[in-house]
């Protein structure tokens, strides 16, 4: 039995363990649906194991980080979402992935605007970011449907841009 950290209409949401390996890259593996995060390259099963364990400890420190979101009644994985503080960054941000085969279907928004408000009423988490690639159209719709605003664009090292947005309770 799961305890779940929220829980919407479709959808619900626990913590990740090592049972979730498998799922985890399910969704990280897959080179198509990771062009949009991180450096753009699919993780392998092994890399997957270390973020559970990472995960595991920012659960640890913070109290939440990613969670494995699933499409009920079944239960089974549909993707993952979470707060987290990459490179030890104060602000928490947003981030979230999904199979491919959801895609389209409002699960990734459901999820993000109850994962916001479970931040806040969880942890009081008041600021949530987001960085998303200026040409990821879809995640820009997530994010403003999900209760975040648009802000500046940030210029990278690389020379590349990044969208950010920003979410604070009503």
């Amino acid at each position: 039995m799961h305890d779940y950290i929220f829980d919407t209409p479709r959808l619900r949401a626990r913590r990740i363990g090592p049972a979730d390996v498998d799922a985890l890259h399910a969704v990280y593996g897959d080179a198509d649906a990771m062009r949009w995060v991180g450096d753009g390259v699919a993780i392998t099963l092994q890399q997957c194991r270390q973020w559970v364990e990472v995960t595991q400890r920012n659960y640890a420190a913070r109290g939440y980080g990613m969670f494995a979101v699933e499409q009920k009644p079944a239960g089974d994985i549909i993707g993952f979402c979470g707060l987290v503080h990459p490179g030890g960054q104060a602000e928490a941000e947003i981030k979230y992935a999904y199979l491919r085969e959801t895609w389209g279907q409002g699960f990734a928004t459901e999820a993000a605007a109850a994962l916001l408000h479970h931040g806040h009423a969880a942890h009081g988490i008041r600021h949530v970011i987001a960085t998303v690639a200026p040409a990821n159209a879809a995640s820009h719709r997530v994010l403003l449907k999900a209760g975040m605003q648009i802000g500046a664009l940030r210029s990278n090292d690389d020379g590349s841009f990044t969208q950010l947005f920003a979410w604070t309770p009503a």
